[in-house]
């Protein structure tokens, strides 16, 4: 266990960003050694694997009712030294994540088809979307045990170990990938089908792995079979502060399967051509991501201890840190956005779409990095209902009018991504302003 409540806090957030930045990358890789792969079988099948990849944001929703829920709480216990409460949250939290897997399988494998065929923009797609749905929903169900030990270690201050074995995951996903989705050396191509199983290979064998190697990353939380019995009291805990994160990582989801939508009529190229792009900007806010995930344990320890002017200091490093790097990463997708296209697709219409998508939606790349700070402060502080508020924002300022433009025979393509550009800056605003009220309310009258 990591103490976060002394030592430098730049230095705490640059430390333990670059192990979590790292393997954030590394998790990236089995969606981009996929769609590499994938994207040699033709348009359709980028398309039908990027539509039912969008349900992986429905999955991540609800696996935030165990990972925030878990960090948030086992943070503050950590500053407070209150040692049996943190170790009750971790069994409590891996218990929950096991009965989430098996209603993820059971649920996707009933109505995962239907949804995923909703969103396709013809019946090639939607066949497509649907296979490669079915062979990658274990790698979506292994989501929430891994979730429960991802947070403790975090929470904890570890996060050398995990980035390992996300390391060994995807080694296992980038030779297993040519493999199943090509026949390389079996002479067996699986397509689509390949892509899904070689993720959920990888996944279940990492999350084995961080399992046998969790009491040997960390001494303070030990992982022991008898205790995962239910305790419901302990549920509520954990789902009271994770569950409006699951919401608002639903939103996501919704945003995503609306612009699905919405861009059907634009024909395949157009799916694609957003899938890819979106793919590829996922991974550049890789390292704000990483800055706002290490600023939740280093705050939330801070928060628990009483350490007051070190929770309103970690934000301010966390913000300022991210803005730069958003900048910098704005810079690039403003010169050559096709650099970071052209390995995925040689078809020149998916190209075209791809770039003006990400030189676009560049714009908004600080308001974002602002979102993910506030977002690991609201966890930080254990109320992440604000952090839902601001998100919830963008069902009007962009779902409602993206409906609208689809129904508008003269809307092009680009329309959406400027209304995309616009919402989420509203988005930013809105989450900072919140942030400076539940500070105040909880930290004292010197909000920021």
């Amino acid at each position: 266990m990591k103490d976060l409540t002394r030592g430098s806090i730049p230095r705490h957030l640059i430390g333990m960003a670059a192990f979590i930045g790292f393997g954030l990358a590394v998790q990236t890789l089995y969606v981009l050694i996929d769609l590499y792969f994938v994207a040699q079988l033709g348009e359709h099948a980028v398309a039908g694997v990027t539509a039912a990849a969008s349900t992986m944001f429905a999955v991540l929703a609800a696996s935030q009712l165990v990972s925030v829920g878990t960090l948030s709480l086992i943070a503050q216990a950590i500053g407070r030294k209150d040692r049996e409460d943190a170790q009750e949250i971790f069994d409590q939290a891996l218990s929950m994540g096991l009965f989430a897997a098996l209603a993820t399988l059971a649920l996707g494998y009933a109505f995962g088809g239907p949804a995923v065929v909703a969103l396709a923009a013809d019946a090639e797609t939607a066949a497509l979307a649907r296979t490669y749905l079915f062979a990658f929903l274990p790698s979506l169900a292994i989501m929430f045990p891994g979730a429960a030990l991802g947070s403790a270690l975090r929470a904890s201050g570890v996060v050398a170990g995990p980035m390992i074995v996300q390391c060994l995951s995807v080694a296992t996903n980038a030779l297993l990938a040519p493999v199943l989705i090509a026949g390389w050396g079996t002479g067996a191509p699986l397509g689509v089908a390949g892509a899904g199983l070689a993720s959920s290979i990888a996944s279940i064998a990492g999350t084995i792995v961080l399992v046998l190697m969790f009491n040997r990353l960390q001494t303070y939380l030990r992982l022991h079979g008898p205790s995962l019995a239910p305790k419901l009291r302990a549920w509520r805990r954990i789902a009271w502060i994770g569950l409006p994160a699951s919401g608002e990582f639903l939103l996501i989801f919704v945003v995503s399967a609306v612009i699905y939508w919405s861009i059907r009529g634009f024909g395949a190229d157009a799916q694609a051509g957003f899938g890819i792009g979106s793919r590829v900007m996922q991974s550049i806010f890789l390292p704000a991501m990483a800055i706002a995930f290490a600023a939740s344990p280093i705050a939330g320890q801070n928060f628990g201890a009483g350490e007051t002017n070190r929770v309103r200091a970690t934000f301010r490093h966390a913000a300022l840190i991210g803005s730069v790097v958003m900048v910098t990463l704005t810079l690039l997708c403003q010169i050559r956005p096709d650099l970071l296209v052209h390995p995925f697709t040689d078809q020149p219409a998916v190209q075209i779409v791809a770039s003006d998508y990400l030189r676009i939606i560049s714009w908004n790349f600080v308001a974002v990095g602002l979102v993910f700070a506030c977002s690991g402060m609201f966890q930080a502080l254990g109320n992440t209902i604000p952090s839902l508020l601001s998100s919830a924002s963008r069902l009007m300022t962009f779902v409602f009018p993206a409906l609208w433009l689809s129904a508008r025979p003269s809307t092009e393509l680009h329309d959406f991504w400027y209304v995309s550009v616009a919402s989420v800056t509203i988005q930013a605003v809105l989450s900072v302003i919140l942030l400076r009220w539940e500070m105040r309310r909880k930290l004292g009258a010197a909000a920021i």
